[in-house]
């Protein structure tokens, strides 16, 4: 699968899952502003993936106009626990970097599982994607959003309340239809470009 496809696979699932099962009430809006970055990363390595993490916390530095970047990277981490893992390292770039609590970085990956469930359990959905990514949240514009949303810390359980009400299989073909263009056949269509 090529980076258009791979694009627009994780577009659909943002535009179809995230935005219209609303599980982030704020993702719609930065959408529709078009400044959310999709960027495929061809690292192999868990080293080359940090790489990649650092230049995407420095373009968010030097464009402001990026809100948030999606880092997909389809060909490392496709295990869940050792991707859980990685996530220590994701978090001490920033320490590193000293962009702890400048930027946030959020997980996502088609086997999503949160800790005390089973793999079939609907609520780990909300996390499931395409495939393996991570979110590159600016903290100050994530805390002037909660600001002004009422129950910031009810969005979870509302979000597992709502894939549960829709069930696993729902959610699993939310899912593969990521992966079509709409009205197709199932074959894989041309896909649309990276924004950014």
């Amino acid at each position: 699968m090529g980076e258009a496809e791979i694009v627009h696979a994780t577009r659909k699932w943002v535009e179809d899952v995230v935005v219209g099962l609303n599980l982030c009430p704020f993702a719609k809006r930065e959408l529709v502003r078009d400044r959310v970055r999709f960027v495929v990363s061809d690292a192999q390595t868990e080293d080359e993936l940090l790489q990649a993490l650092h230049a995407e916390l420095q373009r968010l530095e030097d464009e402001p106009d990026v809100e948030t970047t999606l880092l997909i990277h389809p060909d490392v981490l496709q295990d869940f626990a050792i991707y859980n893992e990685f996530l220590d390292a994701a978090d001490g770039l920033l320490v590193y970097l000293e962009l702890e609590g400048v930027y946030q970085v959020a997980s996502f990956h088609p086997q999503y599982q949160f800790g005390g469930t089973q793999p079939d359990d609907a609520e780990n959905y909300t996390n499931r994607s395409p495939f393996p990514m991570l979110h590159l949240l600016r903290e100050e514009s994530l805390e002037r959003a909660i600001a002004g949303y009422p129950d910031p810390d009810g969005i979870p359980e509302r979000n597992i309340q709502r894939v549960e009400e829709l069930g696993v299989e729902k959610m699993r073909s939310l899912l593969a239809a990521c992966f079509r263009e709409e009205g197709d056949d199932g074959e894989s269509g041309g896909g649309r470009p990276a924004t950014g």
